[in-house]
């Protein structure tokens, strides 16, 4: 199995990344699932969500404690989020920022890899909303996803212009990962 953690805040995107993650995996032809954390938290509240990835039916439905991959969407969160908690050691760590990986300050054996998804966003869609760029970017630094169920997903979920700058944005986001 593997699994990933996103950190984010309401209002971000987190559990549509989460969808969008685990429609793709489907695509894919893996059993997937996604599953949002959060209660009555008020937008910009730290929010958390889930996805699984197997090759067999997934049963368990708790939070993921032991994740292969975590992604942060706003880095404000590192100061009161222990965003490395149970990350694997193998595992990835993929923040949304314009600072170099070394520079993000997190106490983790997990490859560090940063992406500046918002800036990506803003170019693309012309708004802030970096859950389809950090799609392409987890695409592009695990190479579990296909640019093809990529497009596929994103094109379902948004229709017109919309899903053709959120294409755009996924492309941008995974060229530059991948690269």
């Amino acid at each position: 199995m593997y699994a990933i953690r996103i950190h984010g805040r309401g209002g971000q995107g987190t559990v549509t990344l989460a969808q969008l993650l685990a429609q793709a995996g489907h695509e894919e032809g893996i059993w997937t699932q996604a599953t949002p954390s959060f209660g009555v938290e008020r937008r910009g509240a730290p929010v958390e969500a889930y996805v699984r990835y197997s090759d067999e039916k997934i049963t368990e439905r708790s939070h993921v404690e032991q994740p292969d991959c975590v992604i942060v969407q706003d880095t404000s969160l590192l100061e009161y989020v222990d965003v490395t908690e149970g990350l694997e050691d193998d595992g990835i760590l993929l923040v949304n920022t314009d600072a170099d990986p070394a520079a993000v300050d997190v106490d983790t054996d997990a490859d560090v890899i940063t992406v500046d998804a918002t800036e990506i966003a803003l170019e693309n869609l012309g708004r802030p909303i970096m859950n389809t760029a950090l799609l392409g970017a987890f695409a592009g630094a695990t190479d579990k996803l296909s640019t093809g169920s990529l497009e596929s997903v994103i094109t379902r979920k948004f229709a017109g212009e919309v899903g053709r700058k959120n294409v755009a944005a996924t492309t941008d986001a995974y060229t530059e990962v991948h690269a």
